[in-house]
């Protein structure tokens, strides 16, 4: 829902740069990139194996550090912009999909926007693997 006097394109495209950010540290295992798309309060969830994973990005950042990049093993990139919702003008939905194989992910992913700038402050997603 568009607000009078809210530019809707000009910030779906800087909600779609903080994507591209999110989309490139996924791939090349950067958390510097990372870092730049989540607030650092920002939670990750998943309910995926039957359990609810919750970590904070002290938490989540490490695992990303740790584990070989899709890129470094040659995976192709699969990132796609499924949709963002704007509601208002400092809160937004993004539904993307991005893969790290052998897993095939579904990512919400909800955006504030803070001190000018938008900001992943949850991930929820939910996987599927894949050969």
């Amino acid at each position: 829902m568009a607000e009078s006097g809210m530019d809707e394109s000009g910030e779906k495209g800087a909600i779609a740069a903080v994507l591209q950010d999110y989309f490139d540290g996924l791939h090349f295992s950067d958390t510097r990139r990372l870092r730049r798309a989540f607030h650092p309060q920002a939670h990750y969830f998943s309910a995926t194996d039957g359990a609810l994973l919750h970590l904070d990005m002290e938490q989540y950042f490490p695992i990303v550090d740790a584990r070989p990049s899709p890129a470094s093993r040659g995976c192709e990139r699969s990132d796609r912009i499924l949709s963002v919702e704007l509601e208002g003008p400092v809160t937004a939905l993004a539904r993307v999909e991005c893969s790290i194989p052998p897993k095939f992910f579904t990512d919400l992913l909800t955006l504030v926007k803070l001190d000018g700038r938008w900001q992943i402050v949850a991930k929820v997603f939910h996987y599927r693997l894949r050969e």
